[in-house]
């Protein structure tokens, strides 16, 4: 069924605790049964290669891990905080024991997670973090700038560059940090719409496409930046932003609604865009009528998208499900018929509704929205 918004609560802390509940009852497993492990399972309902974890996402599961630290700080639980530490011990077990990956953009997602996790409390993830770091130092240009989406690849990205922006800030590393935006906004700033392309490959040859998250990580990095940088530095970063919100509003958000991409990995692109729009309505400084304007678009963004997502969602036993585009109604996936079967490629089903990304998604707005101030 289609929700009906008058029958469920009005308040955004109780749907994201519903979407919570929904992720982890149909998602969240042990890892082989192994005690003190958890991971989520990729498709629901799932295919047997989801149910063995033969497919399992590294990059979703750090996102999975995210939303959780989003839960905690929401409201703190006991129960949730072993959580945390199962799925970091599961992804690490998943991955042959090792932390790190041959994707930076993989590396910088589960760094951010894992911050989180210890700035919170919840687990010390100290070793893994440095590990992870040394990673993204270590993959810098010289001579081009930037750092490559993966181990011996010419193609330098924003989904690689932007988190990790945002995590090196968060660790102090301002001046990569720094030079990491700049690298962005120099090579991949697209002038006509202000936003955010792809990446580029060498030779200088563009990806041109727009993706959201490729808005939000470098908006993320912005905040991040005019809290930490000296001086002109963060009022030169804080300065960036209002652009781009103007930008995404402007183009990614038909009818004040955020866009989506459908499933597979872009099911979680914005959420992503969601998670850090809502730190700039938050989080951006300044008293100035611009700072001020910017605030409340990044959080108008945030909600209505958080109130269209809760309209259009489908239930099942009473929990949402959310669909790839907030604009349209969810549909409730079968697990029979040729529109069930997994396309290997993307990681995606043919019904988007399955796919962990996209509740995963869906669940993550439905947090961002929690954090703003009410009124």
């Amino acid at each position: 069924m289609t929700g009906d918004p008058t029958d469920v609560p009005a308040d955004a802390p109780a749907r994201a605790a519903l979407a919570e509940r929904a992720v982890i009852s149909r998602h969240v497993r042990s890892l082989y049964g192994m005690p003190g492990t958890a991971l989520g399972v990729v498709g629901w309902p799932p295919s047997r290669s989801d149910r063995t974890y033969r497919r399992w996402h590294y990059w979703w599961q750090a996102h999975l891990l995210d939303c959780l630290v989003d839960a905690e700080l929401r409201d703190p639980d006991p129960v949730r905080r072993g959580r945390v530490t199962a799925v970091a011990r599961g992804i690490r077990w998943r991955n042959g024991g090792r932390w790190t990956n041959n994707y930076y953009d993989d590396m910088a997602w589960l760094g951010l997670s894992l911050e989180r996790a210890r700035s919170a409390g919840i687990v010390d993830a100290s070793g893994a973090i440095r590990r992870l770091t040394a990673e993204l130092l270590g993959s810098w240009s010289d001579t081009d700038g930037g750092i490559p989406w993966r181990r011996g690849d010419d193609f330098r990205n924003a989904p690689a560059n932007g988190p990790a922006a945002v995590l090196l800030a968060r660790l102090g590393h301002v001046r990569r940090a720094a030079d990491t935006v700049d690298w962005l906004l120099d090579r991949l700033l697209d002038r006509p719409t202000g936003l955010i392309m792809d990446g580029i490959r060498a030779g200088g040859v563009l990806q041109r496409e727009i993706y959201t998250y490729c808005q939000g990580v470098v908006l993320g990095a912005c905040v991040e930046l005019a809290h930490r940088g000296d001086g002109d530095d963060a009022t030169r970063f804080a300065a960036l932003v209002p652009p781009l919100v103007a930008a995404v509003e402007r183009h990614l958000a038909p009818a004040g609604v955020l866009r989506g991409h459908g499933g597979g990995d872009g099911g979680l692109f914005t959420g992503i865009l969601a998670r850090y729009l809502a730190l700039v309505a938050v989080g951006l400084p300044g008293d100035g009528a611009e700072a001020v304007v910017t605030r409340h678009a990044a959080g108008r963004l945030v909600t209505a998208s958080a109130q269209a997502a809760w309209t259009h969602r489908a239930e099942v036993a009473g929990l949402p499900l959310f669909g790839d585009d907030w604009s349209n109604g969810a549909q409730v996936p079968s697990s029979t018929g040729a529109g069930w079967l997994d396309d290997g490629a993307t990681g995606s089903s043919r019904q988007p509704q399955r796919d962990l990304s996209v509740q995963l998604g869906g669940w993550m707005l439905l947090e961002a929205a929690a954090t703003l101030p009410v009124g």
